[in-house]
């Protein structure tokens, strides 16, 4: 990747919070607090994002650092929504950084401006959502520029936003002096690994909704991987196009058309692609539908595949033990609902017992590991979810492209 170079190819090219004198300077850091707030209670219901952040915040504190968050939350599109403000998200940072947190009522203007000013060395400031501002996403130079005025070094720790090209991660670079927080340079170079020196036996296992939603990420896969273990709703799309009936699930002509491809070119390049061979199914889409374990060429006329069965389980949980290397990106069934979560419990645990490098890709996936608190147990639970997926499929990320090189 253009992000390593030099004698070291796993030396990073672009400049880290290592690289900058931070003492006494108000460091602008964008970090991704897009994290889940629960409804009934108002609280974080998901810290995993914050929890990641929290090495490059100590760094700062150690170096004598004033710093200053911004991050977004939710879709507000531009405008102030009440339910989508950072308070609960401070709330959970102050009791993970054991210190207090001063929170602001918006992220630019006068009264921001102040409490800038009177920060004092190792304080944190955390600046209202910035998708209040239509500014923001639209990349604008005004906001990117008032924003910038806050701080004197701009550090990007966000990489789960670097692959959108907004004010507040490639907009702000044009006017301070910018550099990759520990969470992206740990990010970059995980994933980075992966791509360009990964140990062998390397399998890839991949689920999630539609094939369409994957394919370049595949594409690219097939040049580094040994073998596919294919679950999830994409699954169905590889199943009809290699003649299996998968029932009511429904399938895109567009999704089978891929698959077909993505199985020749496997075959091509001698890239095992594992197929489930039995299914946990449902007579309806919900938690409460009636259910069956039944062998893939056997799914009964008008019922849906929601997980992958036993035996593929099985199966996929021996390959995985044998891999020097594996990346799993998208789960195995609707595991949000507990009779369609077996398949995914089953490879997060596999995943958890294989001996060599193993690498979460983000989004869903890393929510299942976290949930089965499974995480310390796996070499990298990416942060990303887009971002991941752009990543590997070989796309520079605006996020990234923005910092100083070395």
């Amino acid at each position: 990747m253009r992000y390593f170079g030099g004698e070291n190819r796993w030396h990073m090219v672009k400049k880290t919070v290592r690289d900058v004198d931070l003492f006494d300077k108000r460091v602008l850091v964008r970090v991704d607090f897009n994290v889940p707030i629960d409804k009934e209670t108002g609280l974080v219901a998901d810290d995993s994002r914050i929890k990641a952040v929290l090495p490059t915040l100590e760094y700062l504190r150690g170096e004598g650092a004033k710093a200053i968050l911004c991050s977004h939350l939710g879709r507000p599109d531009g405008k102030v929504v009440e339910s989508l403000r950072m308070a609960p998200v401070a709330r959970r940072l102050e009791q993970l950084v054991f210190r207090p947190v001063t929170t602001a009522s918006d992220c630019v203007g006068p009264e921001v401006e102040a409490l800038v000013e009177g920060l004092q060395m190792a304080e944190v400031l955390l600046l209202e959502n910035l998708r209040f501002h239509p500014g923001e996403e639209a990349n604008d130079p005004g906001f990117a520029k008032q924003l910038a005025g806050l701080g004197e070094v701009y550090v990007n720790d966000a990489f789960g936003t670097a692959h959108r090209a907004h004010a507040s991660t490639t907009g702000v670079a044009s006017y301070l002096p910018a550099v990759a927080g520990l969470l992206m340079e740990k990010e970059l170079q995980a994933l980075g690994r992966l791509m360009e020196h990964p140990d062998h036996p390397f399998l890839a296992l991949l689920g999630g909704a539609k094939v369409s939603d994957k394919i370049k990420v595949v594409e690219s896969l097939l040049r580094q991987v040994d073998g596919l273990l294919i679950g999830g709703g994409m699954a169905n799309a590889f199943l009809k196009a290699t003649g299996v009936d998968v029932g009511g699930s429904k399938v895109e002509p567009a999704d089978v058309e891929i698959a077909r491809d993505v199985l020749a070119k496997a075959q091509q390049r001698g890239v095992k692609v594992s197929l489930p061979e039995d299914a946990v199914v449902a007579d309806g889409f919900s938690a409460g539908a009636r259910t069956d374990t039944v062998a893939m060429r056997a799914v009964p006329s008008g019922w849906l595949i929601l997980d992958i069965g036993p035996e593929t389980c099985r199966r996929y949980s021996e390959e995985l033990r044998k891999a020097r290397t594996v990346l799993w990106n998208g789960p195995m069934g609707v595991f949000e609902w507990e009779p369609f979560a077996g398949g995914t419990k089953a490879m997060a645990l596999a995943l958890a017992e294989v001996k060599g490098t193993t690498v979460v890709g983000g989004g869903e996936t890393a929510q299942a590991v976290e949930q089965l608190g499974l995480a310390d147990r796996i070499t990298h639970v990416s942060t990303g979810g887009g971002a991941t997926l752009e990543f590997l499929e070989g796309r520079e990320l605006p996020g990234v492209e923005a910092l100083m090189d070395k």
